[in-house]
Formats: C-alpha cells, structure tokens, sequence
C-alpha cells in the first residue's frame, strides 16, 4: 500500500524554526519526487517545495525560498522541511505528495499524505 506519514508540526513563535517529515512506503515512491504543499483556511493549496528522487535538484515558491530547505535520505525514506524564521503567514497545513512529473501543480502529484499542521504566533 502506497503511504505518505508527515510528522512535526506543532505551535512556534514568529522567527522560530519547525523541521517536517514525511516518510514514504518503499517502491514506487522511492523513484519519485517529493513535494511539500500548504493549504491555509480559506485559501487554495499551494506548492512550497520539491526535491528530486535522488536529492540532487530542488525548487522552492518565492514566499519561502532562503528560508525552507527540503532534503531526502533515500535510506530512511524519510523527505524533510526544515522551515526557519518562520512568520504568521506560514501557518497552515502541510503536505507532502509523490509524483512523477517534474511540476509543481497539484494535480500532477498522485499520492497524498494526511497533513500536519503548522501555527506560526506573533
């Protein structure tokens, strides 16, 4: 059975640090990309990052590049998103996906995790 498992969030100050992880079931999902999405009340979801299936290409949304850095250790099976200086407006569930296609539409991502959220304080 295919499975997405995000882990680690939780309520942080604004400036604070939170790292994600998303472990993967092994197979299809350990030749694929990873992506992380965030969907806040009321807003659509929203690409944030993805990394390639060997770790060796990444991607990032302008509203968090310099501050999020997504990684994979293909032995754990595990994708991270250590998320730094974090601010109000990136309170909102997160998501990892797998898919296929180099992209960062929603809709080209065919395995979903559960979420897990994050709320960034003032």
């Amino acid at each position: 059975q295919v499975q997405l498992v995000e882990s680690g969030g939780g309520l942080v100050q604004a400036g604070g640090s939170l790292r994600l992880s998303c472990m993967h079931s092994r197979g299809t999902l350990s030749s694929s990309a990873i992506g992380w999405f965030r969907q806040a009340p009321g807003k659509e979801r929203e690409f944030v990052a993805k990394i390639s299936r060997g770790g060796d290409n990444t991607d990032y949304s302008d509203s968090v590049k310099g501050r999020f850095t997504i990684s994979r250790d293909n032995a754990q099976n595990t994708v991270y998103l250590q998320m730094n200086s974090l601010k109000p407006e990136d309170t909102a569930v997160y998501y990892c996906a797998a898919t296929f296609i180099w992209s960062r539409e929603t809709n080209k991502y065919r395995y979903w995790g559960q979420g897990t959220q994050v709320t960034v304080s003032t």
